[in-house]
């Protein structure tokens, strides 16, 4: 059986680095199985699930280059869950419960200070038709719980081993609302069985549902996936990541940072593993390095620090082909390769390029600190045209008159050729200076 994964985000808020490297591994683990990826909206909270977070998720991926295969949104599946809920009933699997929520908590905080596992008694069981009659004629609308075996649930995850649960110590889960939708725990199982999805691979807080929902796979009928539990990602500070407090936000990074995208996914592809964080310029690459065996279980932390410098690194070997969109929107429609090769290398962002090219294209006002040694060195500027080797014969010729050398020599001229203390090198730079803006900024005029 070909294998199918998917992320399943729920359009309730950003995107976070947290929720994209869940996405990120099921799109590795899919690409390098020759599987394919599902992208699956669980969309039944519609309280708080938003069209704008939908189309968020969707850009954020398409960013990414994580590209889908499938497409699925659990609100137009309702209809599926109402018949899988309906033979879950006629098989006594599903059972319902009319207590109210205040009335579950004080079970609930009972329970907890004797000590034991909050875990619900099954009193609704004990009904017969005339309780529930009685209840339902005084306003009270049943929500619906799944009766859980009490046998061992085993499976061998493929982060965390092999992982044991008794069916005794797990509380039968609410399925339906009062209100008739069906919650996750439903839901996910019977997208999970219809769509065939082979491994279920996502955050570890998942490990007590996943005990509980492969019963529920059984009692569909479905294929019990191969599951796979990550650490949660974490700050630098160790803290947990949340969409809707819009921690390091995938759309921040992207349109406020200035990230590129193969500088985030080359850190969330490693972090958690045993491999180097390196900088990779494309997918196939991670692909190509990807095995969740590497994957371990030590929490790791996401360092905004960390992903700028390999958001540098990464600059510093892209192709002007990789960036001429970005420099074209940020209106460097004119630059050409000539230009981002020499500035790359002393760039962070893209969107730095502009800095340089005002000073490559735009008026300058030198800093003209020693006027006699510019004006000597402006004499001695060579006619155009001028290329790399230019700074070099120039600097030679500057030297040789003057006797000037080391920063004494560079400095000066830098300062008046750029306005700066520091930059690219000057023999990339010059020739996108040319001589005419050169010489009137080496005489101190803002040019």
């Amino acid at each position: 059986m070909s294998v199918a994964v998917r992320f399943a985000p729920s359009p309730t808020g950003l995107l976070h680095v947290g929720n994209v490297r869940l996405a990120l591994v099921n799109w590795l683990f899919a690409r390098k199985a020759g599987g394919n990826f599902l992208l699956r909206l669980d969309d039944t909270d519609e309280e708080r699930s938003k069209p704008e977070y939908a189309e968020g998720i969707e850009r954020d991926l398409t960013w990414l280059g994580l590209t889908w295969d499938r497409f699925a949104r659990e609100s137009d599946r309702y209809g599926r869950y109402d018949e899988v809920a309906a033979a879950l009933k006629a098989a006594g699997r599903l059972y319902p419960c009319y207590e109210t929520p205040e009335e579950l908590n004080l079970k609930r905080a009972s329970l907890v200070s004797q000590g034991r596992p909050p875990i619900y008694d099954r009193a609704a069981l004990r009904l017969n038709d005339a309780d529930r009659a009685r209840l339902e004629s005084e306003g009270r609308k049943p929500h619906w719980r799944f009766r859980l075996e009490h046998a061992p649930v085993e499976w061998t995850d493929l982060v965390r081993g092999p992982v044991h649960f008794e069916g005794s110590a797990l509380s039968d889960p609410v399925l339906i609302r009062e209100d008739g939708r069906p919650l996750y725990t439903l839901t996910s199982v019977v997208d999970d069985a219809d769509l065939a999805i082979t491994h279920v691979i996502r955050g570890e807080d998942h490990v007590a549902n996943t005990a509980v929902q492969i019963q529920i796979f059984q009692a569909v009928g479905g294929a019990v996936p191969v599951f796979a539990h990550l650490p949660l990602l974490t700050d630098a500070a160790g803290q947990g990541l949340s969409k809707r407090l819009g921690s390091l936000s995938v759309a921040s990074l992207r349109e406020e940072e200035g990230i590129e995208p193969m500088a985030l996914a080359s850190l969330l592809a490693k972090l958690g593993t045993s491999d180097a964080i390196e900088p990779r310029l494309t997918l196939d690459e991670l692909v190509a390095e990807f095995e969740i065996a590497k994957v371990s279980r030590a929490t790791p932390k996401f360092d905004p620090e960390e992903l700028l410098r390999l958001n540098a690194r990464i600059l510093h070997l892209l192709p002007f082909e990789r960036v001429a969109g970005e420099l074209a929107a940020l209106g460097l429609a004119e630059a050409d390769a000539a230009f981002w090769e020499a500035v790359r290398p002393n760039l962070s962002r893209v969107a730095e390029a502009r800095d340089w090219w005002a000073v490559t294209h735009a008026p300058v006002a030198p800093v003209a600190d020693d006027p006699a040694f510019l004006a000597e060195a402006a004499a001695l500027l060579p006619e155009e045209p001028w290329d790399l080797s230019t700074w070099g014969a120039w600097t030679g010729a500057v030297k040789a008159k003057t006797g000037r050398k080391g920063k004494d020599l560079f400095l000066p001229l830098r300062r008046a050729l750029t306005g700066r203390d520091h930059g690219p090198e000057l023999k990339n730079l010059l020739p996108l200076i040319g001589r005419s803006r050169a010489r009137k900024r080496l005489a101190g005029e803002t040019a």
